[in-house]
């Protein structure tokens, strides 16, 4: 490219509490609420209202900091960040300045360490509602005051797609350490992109940041249209404004919605109502031992525990309940097996080809009735040949069903094995007795016609002959 992008994310989490940030009011994201119903005097600014901090908000932004190789600081402290804005009912955000919880981490996304400058941890604003065809706004308070983390990287991203990458990555994190579902749909998550170019890759060009986008595929599009942008100012020898811009998803551009304010323009002071916050060494390593198992390590573990590809161990680990269900289904299934990794392979090949089919959105891998024993005891029965990949499709299904167990299915849909051998012969010669002119063919040396012959024998079986065993015999009868 004949200019250097430079880009850097800040992104927006509202985390999973129980109560406000401030407040005894209830954090219920993601709930369509009556608008006001979830409001009191602190959230909602009345005078003489006094905040006092959410002790789990605190704790949610640190374990957030330690998956992501943060330093926390030992003392903290909230201040007042000055700014109106219609849905923001004191005038001031209480936020955190020049001493967050979290500095220094990172994360990897594209093979590449992103550093993480800061994460600090803030209560989030109202939200205005636009009523078609009124000529004013209404104001809901419900979701003033919720506990909000805001994460901002190094200017260490590149490309739109390594950007898009970090915020999935960013996304998978804080959901399996449980601070928050990160629903960008629900606006749980919230992403900001601050984008530069220039000619010399020494130097950084003037910063554009773009507001609010609620989805990957948009913190792709906006920023790889403001490189452009910026790209045919600079070639038309005009300057680049230093702005805030937002993303008009009609027209697929971003557009100006006004100037970029500095630090001092929001004239921070300590928060004269909260006391600073000391962090205590035992603390901060109580909440490191009890952080899970992060996806870049499971995923890592899979390949080499189970011996999965590194695209299926990707897949696999993508969701922790999706990757709790694979292990435990694959813990039962190679108890009885003398193939451990043979179980263990079919189990993610199923999950990944079969099995998510039946998931979405909205239904997850816990809200099926299928249990991860019986799975992995259909993975057994698999392995063993038992049943064939056609059988296998038919049973998953009455499984994912009703819950029942494998066998019973089996059992009840005569779905085993045919294992009298004579029984098996008798109808692979009625076959090649019936279909004269394909046995012909196959003489001949056509090989459809085998694979015809073949179908036959499984149709006439409903499935219930080894393909492989079909085959050995066809060629011995013909």
């Amino acid at each position: 490219m004949k200019y250097k992008p430079t880009i850097g994310m800040e992104v927006h989490v509202e985390l999973a509490t129980d109560s406000k940030m401030f407040c005894p009011c209830k954090n219920e994201l993601g709930l369509d609420r009556v608008p006001n119903s979830n409001i009191c005097p602190v959230c909602t600014g009345q005078p003489g209202a006094l905040p006092v901090a959410n002790e789990k908000a605190v704790e949610f932004v640190i374990r957030a900091g330690l998956a992501l190789g943060c330093q926390i600081a030992k003392i903290s402290k909230f201040d007042r960040k000055n700014y109106f804005y219609p849905d923001l009912p004191k005038g001031y955000q209480i936020s955190q300045h020049d001493q967050p919880l979290c500095e220094k981490g990172f994360l990897e996304a594209n093979g590449k360490k992103i550093g993480i400058t800061r994460i600090h941890l803030e209560e989030d604003t109202g939200k205005l509602i636009h009523q078609k065809g009124n000529d004013f706004s209404l104001v809901d308070f419900n979701r003033s005051g919720v506990p909000l983390m805001e994460l901002v990287t190094e200017p260490d991203i590149g490309s739109a797609e390594t950007a898009k990458k970090f915020c999935e990555e960013l996304q998978l994190i804080l959901r399996y350490i449980g601070i928050s579902d990160a629903d960008m749909e629900k606006g749980q998550m919230r992403c900001e992109a601050n984008i530069s170019i220039s000619a010399d890759p020494e130097k950084f060009g003037t910063k554009v940041e773009i507001k609010n986008l609620n989805s990957f595929k948009v913190v792709e599009k906006a920023i790889e249209y403001e490189i452009k942008r910026q790209a045919e100012l600079l070639d038309e020898g005009k300057a680049v404004a230093q702005e805030t811009r937002g993303w008009d998803e009609g027209r697929m551009a971003t557009f100006s919605q006004r100037e970029k304010e500095s630090a001092h323009d929001y004239r921070y002071f300590p928060e004269p109502d909260l006391p600073p916050l000391e962090i205590g060494e035992r603390y901060v390593e109580d909440l490191k031992s009890g952080l899970p198992e992060l996806p870049a390590a499971k995923a890592k573990r899979f390949q080499e525990e189970y011996k999965l590809s590194e695209y299926d161990a990707q897949i696999l680990t993508r969701e922790k309940d999706l990757a709790e269900f694979f292990e435990e289904s694959v813990s039962d299934g190679r108890a009885e097996c003398a193939d451990p990794d043979k179980i263990a392979k079919l189990a993610a090949n199923y999950i990944i080809s079969e099995l998510k089919k039946y998931l979405s959105e909205t239904v997850k891998i816990k809200n099926l009735k299928l249990t991860p024993e019986n799975f992995g005891e259909l993975m057994r029965i698999i392995g063993q040949g038992t049943v064939n990949s056609s059988a296998a499709q038919t049973i998953l299904a009455e499984m994912v069903e009703t819950g029942a167990d494998p066998e019973h299915i089996i059992e009840e849909k005569n779905l085993g094995q045919i294992s009298d051998d004579s029984e098996v012969e008798n109808i692979v010669k009625d076959v090649v007795e019936k279909n004269p002119d394909p046995v012909a063919d196959f003489k001949n040396g056509k090989q459809n016609a085998l694979q015809f012959l073949l179908g036959q024998v499984m149709k006439e079986s409903k499935g219930r002959i080894h393909p492989q065993k079909a085959m050995e015999l066809l060629k011995k009868y013909m």
